[in-house]
């Protein structure tokens, strides 16, 4: 009797056991699955982030003098100073690629823009800068000694033709960039023929306006308004550029256009 008793405790003091190393072995592997499934999101969050973060942000400035920064004593012209302004609100590594050309107009810029290292430029940018149709509407100041209708509609449609051939390449080479067209003001306006000068002006900006309307994320600036009241406060010596005054209101502008 007193071995059956010892047997039947040998044989629960077993099973006891088991269970108690099954009940361990089940507890292992629920813990086990909470610490690993648990962390799953949290690299891919991390990862995501930094993929973001590390990512840079490309300029490309194309145009005429005024992208070039021709009158400002810094030497940034609207384009330094906006890259200023960007580098002060990003934590994104920002490369900037100055194309313009001092004297050039529309024409010009339509055979560069068809160039294979300009194109290249283009394609990586993420914000394009543009001015262009100073030259063509003032020559050197010819252009307010010379009000002759017929003269002035032929110059705008060879303008603006070339601006429909300049966007269309651009949005074939990047689909998108944001484009921000630098609209013009008038030097002029305290010229004897300034009146008359500034009504050419607002109609050349309208319809440059709306040739930036008709393509994707192209945005015409305004920036005749800029220096309509004290244009020679923000003219350089020659009367004809800005000076350091004259592009950082440009540059304002053009910041407060961005989206971040």
């Amino acid at each position: 009797m007193i071995g059956l008793n010892k047997n039947i405790i040998r044989s629960i003091t077993l099973i006891s056991i088991l269970f108690c190393l099954l009940w361990l072995v089940g507890l292992g592997w629920s813990v086990g699955e909470y610490y690993a499934g648990k962390p799953e999101k949290v690299p891919i969050a991390t990862v995501a982030k930094k993929a973001k973060n590390s990512k840079g942000l490309t300029i490309v400035a194309l145009g005429d003098s005024l992208t070039r920064g021709t009158g400002d004593e810094t030497g940034k012209g609207y384009v330094g100073d906006l890259l200023d302004e960007i580098k002060g609100k990003t934590k994104r590594p920002v490369q900037l690629t100055n194309l313009g050309i001092n004297g050039q107009q529309s024409d010009g810029l339509r055979k560069q823009v068809k160039q294979t290292e300009v194109q290249r430029q283009i394609q990586k940018a993420d914000i394009i800068l543009l001015t262009i149709g100073g030259n063509d509407l003032f020559r050197g100041g010819q252009g307010i000694m010379d009000f002759q209708a017929g003269s002035l509609a032929t110059i705008e449609k060879k303008y603006l033709n070339n601006l429909k051939y300049i966007f269309g390449q651009i949005r074939k080479v990047n689909s998108t960039a944001n484009v921000f067209f630098i609209g013009l003001y008038n030097p002029f306006i305290e010229f004897d023929q300034g009146k008359e000068m500034s009504k050419v002006i607002r109609h050349w900006n309208y319809d440059s306006a709306e040739i930036s309307a008709a393509y994707p994320k192209i945005i015409f600036v305004p920036t005749f308004d800029l220096f309509e009241l004290k244009v020679n406060d923000y003219l350089y010596s020659d009367k004809f550029h800005p000076n350091t005054k004259g592009y950082r209101l440009i540059a304002e502008r053009v910041a407060a256009l961005l989206t971040w």
